[in-house]
């Protein structure tokens, strides 16, 4: 089977222009891939890496050495030396990605703020409306909320929102960073569910759970970052 994602000795290092050009080592020597429908899930201690990793993957940093092989429209990418225009294909086309906060536009209702990815992909409105709903719905947002903006629902509501946005386009590959970290029992048990449709889809997923028990009902495989971490 053809990996979706296919990384081989990435690295990447911070350079602090404004204390003398200070250089921080991050990772490297990252090496692992993920074959559609598997959940590759990154371990390890705060500060070990394991954000840079999945940024790196979806372009927001750019490493300083080795591959990170996207399969994208049938052609393998390498969006360590791709152009900005490559990328951003790539993440329209081919990679989602759940953060850890919601970033929207202010006063945007929430039934829109989901359904964009859809309709910035050509799916008419009133299609990719309804689409959103049922996941709002999957994930306990009430109806009555969906024509207010996130920005006015809990940290809880608001991490639920994400996930929507996030789950909602049928991407080949998905990144999630601590896609449950602010969600009670049941909200999480909703989360693994999606998840799990999204493996049997084929979808390659990279994730960050801190959740022991999570972590181990979502992961194929686990990859411990200090490997990477204590090279650097």
């Amino acid at each position: 089977m053809t990996p979706m994602i296919d990384i081989r000795q990435a690295e990447k290092t911070f350079i602090m222009h404004l204390q003398g050009g200070i250089e921080l080592p991050v990772v490297r020597g990252v090496t692992f891939h993920v074959e559609p429908g598997e959940c590759v899930v990154l371990s390890g201690p705060s500060g070990a890496g394991k954000s840079s990793i999945l940024k790196m993957i979806f372009g927001n940093y750019r490493c300083d050495g080795g591959c990170i092989g996207i399969r994208h429209q049938g052609a393998l990418v390498d969006l360590a030396s791709a152009e900005p225009r490559q990328i951003l294909s790539v993440r329209r086309a081919t990679i989602g990605y759940v953060s850890q906060f919601l970033r929207a536009v202010p006063r945007v209702a929430t039934i829109d703020v989901v359904a964009e990815p859809l309709i910035a992909n050509g799916m008419a409105r009133p299609e990719a409306q309804e689409r959103a709903g049922q996941l709002l719905r999957r994930l306990n947002i009430p109806e009555r909320l969906w024509t207010l903006p996130p920005s006015t629902f809990s940290g809880g509501e608001q991490q639920r929102v994400n996930i929507a946005r996030g789950f909602i386009s049928e991407l080949p590959i998905l990144l999630l960073d601590e896609p449950t970290a602010s969600l009670d029992a049941a909200n999480r048990a909703v989360v693994v569910e999606l998840i799990d449709r999204k493996k049997r889809a084929g979808v390659a997923m990279v994730a960050i759970v801190h959740d022991d028990e999570i972590r181990h009902r979502i992961a194929d495989r686990i990859v411990d970052v200090t490997s990477f971490a204590s090279a650097a």
